[in-house]
Protein backbone atom coordinates (compact mmCIF):
# COMPACT_ATOMS: atom_id res chain seq x y z
CA UNK A 1 0.00 0.00 0.00
CA UNK A 2 0.94 3.60 -0.06
CA UNK A 3 0.65 5.05 3.64
CA UNK A 4 0.87 8.59 3.22
CA UNK A 5 2.40 11.21 0.77
CA UNK A 6 4.33 14.46 0.21
CA UNK A 7 3.61 17.52 -1.04
CA UNK A 8 5.67 20.57 -0.89
CA UNK A 9 6.35 21.68 -4.43
CA UNK A 10 4.81 24.89 -5.32
CA UNK A 11 2.04 25.66 -7.16
CA UNK A 12 3.78 27.43 -10.04
CA UNK A 13 6.32 24.46 -10.04
CA UNK A 14 3.82 22.04 -10.45
CA UNK A 15 2.26 23.82 -13.61
CA UNK A 16 5.27 24.13 -14.94
CA UNK A 17 6.22 20.55 -14.23
CA UNK A 18 3.07 19.38 -15.63
CA UNK A 19 1.81 21.28 -17.60
CA UNK A 20 -1.34 22.14 -16.16
CA UNK A 21 -2.66 25.09 -14.54
CA UNK A 22 -4.43 24.77 -11.04
CA UNK A 23 -8.40 25.29 -12.06
CA UNK A 24 -10.31 28.43 -10.70
CA UNK A 25 -11.05 27.78 -6.85
CA UNK A 26 -8.15 25.16 -5.93
CA UNK A 27 -5.84 25.73 -2.97
CA UNK A 28 -2.59 24.29 -2.98
CA UNK A 29 -1.22 23.81 1.04
CA UNK A 30 2.27 22.77 1.60
CA UNK A 31 1.58 19.26 3.50
CA UNK A 32 4.32 16.42 4.15
CA UNK A 33 1.75 13.74 6.32
CA UNK A 34 -1.32 13.52 3.84
CA UNK A 35 -3.29 10.63 4.80
CA UNK A 36 -7.41 9.68 4.12
CA UNK A 37 -9.53 12.26 3.98
CA UNK A 38 -7.01 15.58 3.06
CA UNK A 39 -6.62 17.10 -0.05
CA UNK A 40 -4.44 16.05 -3.00
CA UNK A 41 -3.23 17.41 -6.24
CA UNK A 42 -4.65 15.52 -9.15
CA UNK A 43 -4.89 15.61 -13.19
CA UNK A 44 -7.52 13.37 -14.39
CA UNK A 45 -8.29 12.21 -17.95
CA UNK A 46 -11.63 14.73 -17.99
CA UNK A 47 -9.58 17.53 -17.22
CA UNK A 48 -6.40 16.74 -18.53
CA UNK A 49 -4.79 20.46 -18.62
CA UNK A 50 -6.20 21.30 -15.17
CA UNK A 51 -5.09 20.64 -11.53
CA UNK A 52 -7.87 19.92 -9.07
CA UNK A 53 -7.40 19.18 -5.21
CA UNK A 54 -9.26 15.94 -4.77
CA UNK A 55 -10.10 13.79 -1.60
CA UNK A 56 -7.58 11.26 -0.91
CA UNK A 57 -10.03 8.13 0.09
CA UNK A 58 -11.81 6.49 -3.28
CA UNK A 59 -15.51 6.38 -2.86
CA UNK A 60 -17.65 5.32 -5.39
CA UNK A 61 -20.40 7.12 -7.17
CA UNK A 62 -23.33 4.68 -6.41
CA UNK A 63 -21.93 3.73 -2.70
CA UNK A 64 -24.04 4.80 0.15
CA UNK A 65 -21.37 5.67 2.82
CA UNK A 66 -18.00 7.56 2.14
CA UNK A 67 -15.39 4.62 2.19
CA UNK A 68 -11.70 6.87 2.05
CA UNK A 69 -10.04 3.47 0.21
CA UNK A 70 -6.51 5.15 -0.11
CA UNK A 71 -5.50 2.60 -2.70
CA UNK A 72 -6.72 -0.08 -5.23
CA UNK A 73 -4.51 -3.28 -6.08
CA UNK A 74 -3.83 -3.50 -9.49
CA UNK A 75 -3.77 -7.37 -9.63
CA UNK A 76 -6.70 -7.52 -7.62
CA UNK A 77 -7.16 -11.05 -6.05
CA UNK A 78 -5.04 -12.75 -8.14
CA UNK A 79 -1.78 -12.32 -6.72
CA UNK A 80 -2.13 -13.21 -3.27
CA UNK A 81 1.23 -13.98 -2.53
CA UNK A 82 2.59 -10.44 -3.41
CA UNK A 83 4.73 -12.31 -5.95
CA UNK A 84 7.39 -9.14 -7.44
CA UNK A 85 7.57 -11.23 -10.55
CA UNK A 86 3.83 -11.51 -11.13
CA UNK A 87 3.24 -11.32 -14.65
CA UNK A 88 -0.42 -12.35 -15.09
CA UNK A 89 -3.64 -9.94 -15.53
CA UNK A 90 -4.97 -7.34 -13.54
CA UNK A 91 -7.75 -8.33 -11.60
CA UNK A 92 -8.56 -4.33 -11.08
CA UNK A 93 -10.50 -4.66 -14.15
CA UNK A 94 -12.83 -6.83 -12.83
CA UNK A 95 -13.46 -5.91 -9.27
CA UNK A 96 -16.53 -4.02 -9.17
CA UNK A 97 -15.27 -1.21 -6.61
CA UNK A 98 -12.98 0.09 -9.19
CA UNK A 99 -13.48 -1.44 -12.75
CA UNK A 100 -15.31 1.63 -14.12
CA UNK A 101 -12.79 3.97 -12.94
CA UNK A 102 -9.74 2.09 -14.11
CA UNK A 103 -11.49 1.97 -17.68
CA UNK A 104 -12.46 5.74 -17.84
CA UNK A 105 -12.20 7.90 -14.62
CA UNK A 106 -7.85 7.63 -14.35
CA UNK A 107 -5.79 10.62 -13.01
CA UNK A 108 -2.01 11.20 -12.02
CA UNK A 109 -1.40 12.00 -8.17
CA UNK A 110 1.14 14.80 -7.40
CA UNK A 111 3.78 14.22 -5.35
CA UNK A 112 6.90 14.55 -3.80
CA UNK A 113 7.29 11.19 -1.99
CA UNK A 114 5.52 8.86 -0.22
CA UNK A 115 5.86 7.50 3.73
CA UNK A 116 5.91 3.52 3.80
CA UNK A 117 6.62 1.24 7.01
CA UNK A 118 7.68 -3.06 7.23
CA UNK A 119 4.46 -4.85 6.61
CA UNK A 120 4.52 -5.44 10.55
CA UNK A 121 5.63 -2.52 12.39
CA UNK A 122 3.66 0.13 10.15
CA UNK A 123 4.60 3.63 10.81
CA UNK A 124 5.69 2.97 13.53
CA UNK A 125 8.68 2.45 11.38
CA UNK A 126 8.41 4.70 8.72
CA UNK A 127 10.44 5.52 5.70
CA UNK A 128 10.61 8.26 3.35
CA UNK A 129 10.83 7.43 -0.24
CA UNK A 130 11.98 10.32 -2.79
CA UNK A 131 13.24 11.11 -6.08
CA UNK A 132 16.89 12.35 -6.75
CA UNK A 133 17.04 15.85 -7.37
CA UNK A 134 17.32 15.23 -10.87
CA UNK A 135 13.44 14.02 -11.16
CA UNK A 136 11.58 16.37 -8.65
CA UNK A 137 7.88 16.13 -7.72
CA UNK A 138 6.58 12.98 -9.78
CA UNK A 139 2.92 11.20 -10.78
CA UNK A 140 1.21 8.24 -8.85
CA UNK A 141 -1.26 6.28 -10.88
CA UNK A 142 -4.83 6.98 -9.69
CA UNK A 143 -8.26 6.68 -9.93
CA UNK A 144 -11.11 8.95 -9.31
CA UNK A 145 -14.90 9.25 -8.99
CA UNK A 146 -17.39 11.66 -7.66
CA UNK A 147 -19.47 10.33 -5.10
CA UNK A 148 -22.85 12.74 -3.52
CA UNK A 149 -23.63 12.98 0.40
CA UNK A 150 -27.50 11.76 0.13
CA UNK A 151 -28.37 13.63 2.68
CA UNK A 152 -26.72 17.41 1.92
CA UNK A 153 -26.45 16.44 -1.58
CA UNK A 154 -22.39 17.76 -1.41
CA UNK A 155 -20.50 16.44 -3.66
CA UNK A 156 -17.01 14.76 -2.72
CA UNK A 157 -14.22 14.22 -5.55
CA UNK A 158 -12.27 11.33 -4.63
CA UNK A 159 -9.12 9.54 -5.52
CA UNK A 160 -7.10 5.81 -4.89
CA UNK A 161 -3.53 5.51 -5.39
CA UNK A 162 -3.07 2.24 -7.57
CA UNK A 163 -0.53 -0.69 -5.95
CA UNK A 164 1.87 -3.21 -7.26
CA UNK A 165 3.55 -5.97 -5.65
CA UNK A 166 6.81 -4.55 -3.97
CA UNK A 167 10.05 -3.46 -5.83
CA UNK A 168 13.23 -2.94 -5.05
CA UNK A 169 13.14 -0.60 -2.23
CA UNK A 170 10.14 -1.25 -0.50
CA UNK A 171 11.07 -4.60 -0.42
CA UNK A 172 14.74 -3.57 1.60
CA UNK A 173 12.03 -1.59 3.85
CA UNK A 174 10.43 -5.35 4.14
CA UNK A 175 6.99 -4.21 2.57
CA UNK A 176 5.01 -6.12 0.49
CA UNK A 177 3.19 -3.39 -1.81
CA UNK A 178 4.06 -0.38 -3.47
CA UNK A 179 2.49 2.72 -4.99
CA UNK A 180 2.11 2.37 -9.31
CA UNK A 181 4.57 5.75 -9.87
CA UNK A 182 4.17 6.38 -13.50
CA UNK A 183 7.83 7.21 -15.97
CA UNK A 184 7.29 10.68 -17.70
CA UNK A 185 6.84 8.96 -20.90
CA UNK A 186 3.42 7.22 -19.48
CA UNK A 187 2.13 10.38 -17.35
CA UNK A 188 0.12 11.48 -21.18
CA UNK A 189 -0.85 7.58 -21.74
CA UNK A 190 -2.45 7.09 -18.58
CA UNK A 191 -5.20 9.62 -18.82
CA UNK A 192 -5.60 8.46 -22.78
CA UNK A 193 -9.53 7.46 -22.39
CA UNK A 194 -8.69 5.27 -26.03
CA UNK A 195 -5.55 3.54 -23.93
CA UNK A 196 -6.02 -0.07 -24.40
CA UNK A 197 -6.00 -2.93 -21.41
CA UNK A 198 -2.89 -4.17 -22.50
CA UNK A 199 -0.99 -0.91 -22.18
CA UNK A 200 -2.63 0.01 -19.05
CA UNK A 201 -1.65 -3.07 -17.52
CA UNK A 202 2.40 -2.87 -18.39
CA UNK A 203 1.98 0.79 -16.56
CA UNK A 204 0.98 -1.29 -13.73
CA UNK A 205 4.33 -3.43 -12.67
CA UNK A 206 6.68 -2.49 -9.93
CA UNK A 207 7.88 0.63 -10.42
CA UNK A 208 11.97 0.98 -11.80
CA UNK A 209 13.32 2.07 -8.52
CA UNK A 210 16.65 3.40 -10.64
CA UNK A 211 16.56 7.53 -9.19
CA UNK A 212 14.87 6.71 -5.58
CA UNK A 213 16.21 6.45 -2.54
CA UNK A 214 14.83 6.27 1.10
CA UNK A 215 15.90 6.65 4.45
CA UNK A 216 13.87 6.25 8.30
CA UNK A 217 12.07 9.32 9.51
CA UNK A 218 10.35 10.08 13.27
CA UNK A 219 7.14 7.66 13.88
CA UNK A 220 5.94 10.74 14.96
CA UNK A 221 4.27 11.22 11.25
CA UNK A 222 1.86 8.06 12.17
CA UNK A 223 -0.52 10.59 13.54
CA UNK A 224 -2.46 12.18 10.47
CA UNK A 225 -2.36 15.45 12.64
CA UNK A 226 1.28 15.50 12.75
CA UNK A 227 3.08 17.62 9.67
CA UNK A 228 5.92 20.17 9.29
CA UNK A 229 9.47 19.89 7.54
CA UNK A 230 10.93 18.52 10.97
CA UNK A 231 8.70 15.15 9.78
CA UNK A 232 10.88 14.39 6.86
CA UNK A 233 14.15 14.85 8.81
CA UNK A 234 16.27 11.35 8.54
CA UNK A 235 16.96 9.02 12.03
CA UNK A 236 19.53 6.40 10.35
CA UNK A 237 20.77 6.04 6.80
CA UNK A 238 19.50 5.99 3.06
CA UNK A 239 18.83 2.47 2.08
CA UNK A 240 21.07 2.68 -0.75
CA UNK A 241 24.28 4.85 -0.61
CA UNK A 242 24.14 8.14 -3.11
CA UNK A 243 26.36 11.11 -2.70
CA UNK A 244 22.75 13.18 -3.52
CA UNK A 245 21.42 15.30 -0.63
CA UNK A 246 18.19 13.62 1.05
CA UNK A 247 14.99 15.52 0.85
CA UNK A 248 14.95 17.15 4.07
CA UNK A 249 18.39 18.66 3.51
CA UNK A 250 17.65 19.95 -0.27
CA UNK A 251 14.29 21.52 1.50
CA UNK A 252 16.29 22.87 4.58
CA UNK A 253 18.73 24.27 2.26
CA UNK A 254 16.22 25.72 0.13
CA UNK A 255 14.53 27.39 2.87
CA UNK A 256 17.45 28.81 4.65
CA UNK A 257 18.74 30.41 0.56
CA UNK A 258 15.14 31.74 0.23
CA UNK A 259 15.45 33.43 3.44
CA UNK A 260 18.92 34.98 2.19
CA UNK A 261 17.43 36.41 -0.85
CA UNK A 262 14.46 37.79 1.18
CA UNK A 263 16.74 39.48 3.48
CA UNK A 264 19.00 40.73 0.59
CA UNK A 265 16.26 42.42 -1.16
CA UNK A 266 14.98 43.70 2.04
CA UNK A 267 18.22 45.67 2.40
CA UNK A 268 18.60 46.63 -0.72
CA UNK A 269 14.61 47.66 -0.47
CA UNK A 270 15.99 49.79 2.44
CA UNK A 271 18.63 51.42 0.89
CA UNK A 272 17.13 52.40 -2.32
CA UNK A 273 14.33 54.13 -0.16
CA UNK A 274 17.05 55.86 2.17
CA UNK A 275 18.71 57.20 -0.77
Amino acid sequence: MCGRATIITPAADLEKRFNAAFIEGAVLNENVNISAGNKIPVITSEQPNHIQMFTLGYTPKWAHKQTYMINARSEGDLNPENNPQYKGAMGIFNKPMFKHAVKSQRCLVLVDAFIEGPKQEKLNKPYLVYPNRDRGPFALAGIYDTWQHPLTGELHHTVAILTSAANRITQRIEHHRAPVILSREDEEKWLNPDMPVAELSRMMEPFDSKGFNAYPISSKIKSPDANGLELLKPTGDKLFKDYDRCLYERLKYAEEDDYVIREERLVEGDQFVLF
